[in-house]
């Protein structure tokens, strides 16, 4: 079956350059973005209720742009001034500009990753002797302290934030020739918005390995997968995909 609609579990796009704006233009698809999830702050009072006194450490490590919020936001609630002297280790280059938003950026020690975790523990590695508090989520990749606890560094970790199933009920009769999911959660917020999904014609799309084992574990097929040498990017696989088949 030829390709004509397209669902991303995420966010629009808010760039007009997104390639997935080019991938409708080309391919003339319909493509519609709807996150299956989203980010909700844990109330103080329960952070509190975990004892972990922001005063102790020296360093943050921020995995994405809501730990970096998230801490921010916890610290102000707290009343807790950030010392000018505290490092942050950021995973990325992004999450790292967008610390900006909250600090003066030259006059701050910073540390970045240049792509993944594995890569910015290398650069924590070298500063064993900091105390790291771990803004997380409750849904933490388990790689992350597993590879912390193998520096043997001093670290805490402490949720800030929930990754919460959203309300897809509008959804229910409307059907698309392929739902692109980029997470276990999308396909668990799927499952939980529409107990009886059928798949039927409909395509799955999966990024990353951890996505395409929920597809197939919830009894799903897995049509496109990304990534891939031939197909770094989601939008690249899409492409290679339509194409095979609205050729036909």
């Amino acid at each position: 079956m030829k390709v004509k609609t397209i669902l991303v579990s995420q966010p629009e796009p808010k760039t007009e350059t997104s390639p997935y704006f080019d991938l409708s233009d080309k391919q003339k698809v319909k493509i519609d973005f709807r996150p299956f999830i989203h980010v909700e702050g844990i109330p103080v009072k329960e952070v509190r209720g975990e004892k972990v006194d922001l005063k102790n450490f020296t360093a943050i490590i921020l995995t994405s742009r809501n730990a970096v919020d998230h801490f921010f936001r916890i610290a102000e609630e707290m009343r807790f001034k950030v010392p000018d002297d505290m490092k942050y280790f950021c995973q990325s280059e992004a999450v790292a500009y967008y610390l900006q938003k909250y600090v003066v950026y030259r006059k701050r020690k910073i540390y970045v990753g240049p792509r993944s975790f594995t890569e910015l523990l290398k650069l924590i590695k070298k500063h064993k002797t900091e105390k790291f508090l771990l803004p997380s989520s409750d849904k933490l990749k388990p790689l992350i302290p597993v590879e912390l606890d193998k520096l043997g560094i001093n670290w805490t970790r402490l949720d800030l934030y929930r990754t919460v199933v959203s309300d897809l009920s509008d959804l229910e009769n409307v059907f698309y020739d392929v739902l692109v999911f980029f997470s276990p959660s999308g396909i668990e917020s799927l499952l939980k918005n529409f107990p009886d999904f059928k798949q039927n014609q409909t395509r799955i799309a999966a990024f990353g390995n951890s996505t395409v084992k929920a597809v197939t574990e919830a009894g799903f097929k897995c049509d496109i997968m990304a990534p891939s040498p031939e197909t770094p990017s989601m939008t690249m696989a899409l492409d290679k995909y339509i194409k095979q088949v609205n050729k036909k």
